[in-house]
């Protein structure tokens, strides 16, 4: 199973977590966000995938901060059509990875996923709140009990250090899991890393 850490802000910060060697980080490009990212990413290791996190942008935002960014991964957190994901499909110069998240909260319909399998990359399953994201809190997994597809897919929402157990009983499982996404569990402030937490994860995980 990969890691992918999520909503980085300050670039001595980026740097520590970098040195963790996540598989993915991933930078919000989302203003309404306190983790909203408009800095410089300062140098990655190369195995370092960089995500960019887009709420209902516009194609011409999300391309920009592609090319400026150097970006590897887009993660569509808004209401994103399949029109929209095959657009910005066939936008694509090189290759990127097109990651597409629906929010959970005690049931979902996972019928609404089948448009987008031959389209996306991978889904991204995170808990239903308030905001889009970083809500800090975790769905029923059970729910995923049901998932009827193999496209592999992240898990996130509020996982933290307590629930690792939680996240290895899953991996025993069938399910295609690829990732796990990590945020707001292991921060000192929101954007800001608690590295000694990150740490204790990646030893456990």
């Amino acid at each position: 199973m990969k890691l992918k850490i999520c909503g980085m802000k300050y670039p001595e910060n980026i740097i520590e977590v970098g040195s963790l060697l996540p598989d993915y980080m991933g930078f919000i490009f989302w203003a309404k966000s306190a983790r909203y990212f408009d800095g410089i990413i300062p140098e990655l290791p190369k195995s370092i995938k960089k995500v960019g996190v887009f709420v209902n942008a516009s194609l011409e935002e999300i391309l920009e901060k592609m090319e400026r960014y150097d970006l590897q991964a887009v993660q569509l957190h808004g209401d994103e059509s399949v029109e929209f994901c095959e657009s910005l499909k066939k936008n694509l110069t090189k290759q990127i990875e097109v990651i597409k998240v629906f929010s959970i909260l005690d049931i979902f319909d996972f019928a609404a996923l089948k448009p987008f399998e031959s389209i996306c990359d991978y889904f991204l399953f995170d808990t239903k709140g308030k905001l889009p994201g970083g809500n800090g809190t975790t769905f029923d997994w059970k729910v995923l009990e049901n998932y009827p597809s193999t496209k592999p897919f992240f898990l996130s929402g509020g996982i933290g250090i307590i629930e690792m157990d939680a996240v290895n009983e899953i991996l025993k499982t069938s399910l295609p899991v690829y990732a796990m996404d990590v945020n707001s569990k292991f921060e000192i402030e929101p954007g800001l890393k608690n590295i000694e937490l990150l740490k204790l994860m990646v030893e456990r995980f």
